[in-house]
């Protein structure tokens, strides 16, 4: 059942589970298919997942993605402000996506959503997902490069 504050899983999710959310939380305790929220938006967004499929956070604007397994191909394709937290191992990063350094706000905002979703994982075993940012704006000279 979904709910304004959130809602939670103890199996596995389909394809696209949480596509086009606008806050909330969202907590799935087994794997997630393909393309787990994927064009997300909202301040306040977190999740939590086992492993997630292919094309995970495509063209996430905002928000967290808390990934405790692994990742498959292109995670975080196309990002523009969301942070994923990604435990496991990443098959790929998608276009524009780029490990960063995790601070001490990333591990504490992951184990605050780790909180939220019951879980225990140590924060300091995450790599922090983010934008490049060379896809805000279109270059014409870029030979569709990017």
């Amino acid at each position: 059942m979904m709910s304004r504050a959130g809602c939670m899983s103890k199996g596995s999710a389909s394809t696209s589970a949480g596509a086009s959310a606008h806050g909330g939380l969202l907590v799935i305790d087994g794997d997630a298919s393909l393309r787990l929220r994927h064009f997300i938006e909202g301040e306040r967004t977190s999740w939590s997942a086992a492993s997630v499929g292919s094309f995970s956070a495509f063209m996430a604007q905002a928000g967290r993605l808390v990934i405790c397994g692994d990742a498959e191909d292109a995670l975080g394709d196309s990002l523009y402000e969301a942070v994923i937290y990604v435990r496991g191992q990443v098959r790929s990063l998608g276009a524009d996506a780029r490990f960063e350094p995790m601070t001490d706000t990333d591990r504490a905002a992951v184990k605050g959503l780790l909180s939220l979703a019951g879980r225990s994982e140590d924060p300091g075993t995450f790599k922090r997902v983010a934008s490049a940012k060379s896809l805000y704006h279109w270059h014409a000279d870029a030979n569709q490069e990017y």
